[in-house]
């Protein structure tokens, strides 16, 4: 049998066809890249129930909320309950309603008494629970923020809120655990609030807007979204250019 002639297969066309089918795996591989980085762009940090915002003055009112996401597959969030420190007593907390949901604040003695301000407390907020309504609930892959008045003790750095979270299958989670002594988070955080020192007027600059003391609630999932937005702009734009490569090199190894 004859070999083909250099005539009917110049060497260009027989380079631009092995080029061509050279570049599918290529262009295939940057396609997967950019489907990962718009998920990777596009996923939350693992969540928790986390304080909104985490700072506050000493002595000062302020509203927290207390964002709770429900992380399970397969089960509802019924109940929330937030333990209170007594070691530095907080003396008074106000709910605000949220439909479909009920709040109970309770009081615990102090054993012994703790002095405050000159004040000899003998009892102190223990808890706070919100527990769901009848067909109210926070369902897979949903939160919801439950705001809170706290009255911040003087005196200290920080306030740890052990928090339970109740889900309707009878699984509690405890996000109870401190800081790693390396400074790490660890697997289940307690909610923490840094305080910091009243200022000379006594302001709570913690919960003026634009103090900048601290993220303002909110301000953590606002850049948590737009930075996820730009992950997925970018893996788009990386899975167009990505398509239109393979599809003309598969278009020109076609007519070679």
């Amino acid at each position: 049998m004859a070999r083909p002639s250099t005539a009917e297969f110049p060497p260009s066309e027989c380079s631009a066809s092995r080029t061509a089918r050279r570049a599918i795996p290529r262009v295939a591989a940057v396609v997967t890249v950019a489907g990962a980085v718009a998920f990777v762009g596009a996923t939350p940090a693992f969540a928790h129930v986390t304080p909104q915002p985490d700072t506050a003055t000493q002595g000062s009112e302020t509203v927290i909320a207390f964002r709770v996401p429900d992380e399970s597959d397969v089960a509802d969030t019924i109940a929330l309950s937030v333990t209170m420190p007594t070691d530095h007593p907080i003396t008074s907390v106000s709910t605000t309603p949220i439909p479909g949901w009920n709040a109970t604040t309770r009081t615990v003695p102090l054993n012994p008494p703790v002095q405050v301000d000159g004040e000899t407390l003998t009892e102190a907020i223990g808890s706070v629970t919100w527990t769901a309504a009848p067909g109210n609930r926070i369902a897979p892959g949903q939160y919801l923020e439950f705001p809170v008045l706290i009255e911040f003790p003087t005196g200290v750095s920080e306030v740890i809120l052990p928090t339970s979270q109740t889900y309707d299958n009878g699984e509690v989670v405890d996000w109870n655990q401190p800081p790693n002594p390396d400074g790490s988070e660890p697997e289940r955080p307690a909610p923490r609030i840094m305080l910091t020192a009243a200022t000379p007027t006594g302001r709570d600059q913690s919960a003026a807007p634009g103090s900048g003391n601290g993220p303002r609630a909110g301000e953590t999932d606002s850049t948590a979204r737009w930075l996820g937005g730009a992950g997925l702009l970018l893996g788009a734009l990386g899975l167009g250019v990505g398509v239109g490569a393979l599809l003309h090199a598969r278009r020109a190894a076609k007519r070679n």
